[in-house]
């Protein structure tokens, strides 16, 4: 038994696979595309919004930049709504918010749904912007990491008949 061990174990150490499995390289891909129906969609501009953005603090005016991004919207079969899916935008540290205000095409967003391009704006299709700011109510500023995620909901609504 120890022999036909011992074989098997030399032959291990001499195959050509584990000779060289330290020198073994990988490089993971992740390929995605999205093409949108020519009826209806809302795309921004930047295929890399909302990956990182960075809201700059201002330690002049004590006031955090905002975040902007141009959208091409289309829905050749009626308007367009929007609204923050669960009402939650905000940053947070952990322990402390800081509630942000969120508009398309100039309409402030929140957990309702409402109209942000109307039937004939949308129809041949056009482009508008979404801002992200903290809320202007949000007084108190305590220093920490903050981050947020939120997301915004584009329903294509049909004309009415």
């Amino acid at each position: 038994m120890f022999r036909k061990m011992l074989c098997v174990t030399s032959l291990a150490i001499l195959s050509p696979s584990w000779a060289f499995a330290a020198d073994d390289a990988r490089s993971s891909i992740h390929i995605q595309a999205d093409i949108p129906t020519q009826q209806f969609h809302v795309q921004p501009r930047n295929p890399d919004f909302g990956r990182d953005e960075v809201m700059h603090y201002d330690p002049v005016t004590n006031w955090l930049s905002s975040v902007r991004q141009t959208f091409d919207v289309k829905n050749t079969e009626g308007s367009i709504h929007a609204y923050i899916q669960d009402n939650q935008a905000w940053l947070s540290n952990g322990r402390d918010r800081i509630p942000l205000r969120v508009t398309f095409n100039n309409v402030r967003l929140d957990g309702v749904p409402q109209e942000v391009v109307d039937d004939a704006t949308s129809t041949p299709g056009t482009q508008v912007e979404m801002l992200i700011r903290a809320d202007s109510m949000a007084v108190k500023r305590i220093p920490g990491f903050y981050t947020g995620d939120f997301i915004v909901m584009f329903d294509a609504v049909p004309r009415a008949m």
